[in-house]
């Protein structure tokens, strides 16, 4: 393991990750006190305290662990979820869907920030390859969040907009995978199914979006 490496690994990806968690967890937050639930306001998550948003083994602990594991080649994390009691929500099963989709939305539009910052190091000519690194680190850290959070299946925002979008029965029948979700989506991962079937096709949208949503800037500044 060369620490030398390690170590600007950290320093390229820090700043990436912790405004990648810190805006995603807050998102729902914010989202969650708009249509009706106070609980995250109550209980101090509404913020962009990254310390209040990290989860000791999830987003310290596993990812080094798993990095040193497997020299870089698999990492996994997650934060400390923002509490929402969707029975206090104005329309539950409605505003549940905007609640867990306040959170990806978050990481894409982090994302595209990323890559006009990016975009604008090479017009400017800031010859400088660690803020350029970091800019790409941002755009990959956050684009990973998006897709991922979005697979279909709780406790993940994209089971939890599935859950909202299908009739009551299916609704309670996915329901009842929640504490039984974590796990089956890690065995996803380590199988490599959530990867190949889901992140990969997402992400190479994600992308493609963001070329398109920088067209006209990039033209600008030539």
């Amino acid at each position: 393991m060369d620490f030398s490496n390690l170590i600007q690994t950290v320093l390229i990806y820090a700043l990436p990750v912790l405004f990648a968690i810190t805006v995603h967890e807050a998102a729902h937050g914010y989202a969650a006190r708009y249509f009706g639930d106070n609980t995250a306001a109550m209980m101090g998550r509404i913020t962009l305290n990254p310390l209040r948003h990290i989860d000791p083994v999830g987003t310290i602990l596993m990812p080094l662990l798993l990095y040193f594991a497997t020299s870089g080649a698999f990492l996994f994390g997650y934060a400390k979820p923002v509490p929402v009691n969707f029975g206090h929500l104005r329309n539950p099963r409605r505003d549940m869907i905007w609640v867990a989709l306040a959170g990806p939305a978050s990481n894409f539009v982090q994302a595209v920030l990323w890559a006009v910052l990016m975009v604008a190091l090479v017009a400017f000519e800031v010859d400088e390859r660690f803020f350029m690194e970091m800019a790409r680190a941002g755009v990959l850290v956050n684009l990973v969040m998006w897709a991922f959070n979005l697979f279909p299946l709780p406790p993940l925002d994209g089971g939890r907009i599935l859950m909202g979008l299908l009739p009551w029965r299916q609704a309670h029948w996915l329901s009842r995978i929640e504490p039984y979700g974590f796990f089956i989506v890690l065995a996803l991962v380590v199988a490599g199914i959530v990867g190949t079937v889901w992140l990969r096709p997402l992400m190479s949208v994600g992308y493609s979006a963001i070329n398109l949503l920088l067209t006209p800037l990039t033209a600008l500044l030539r």
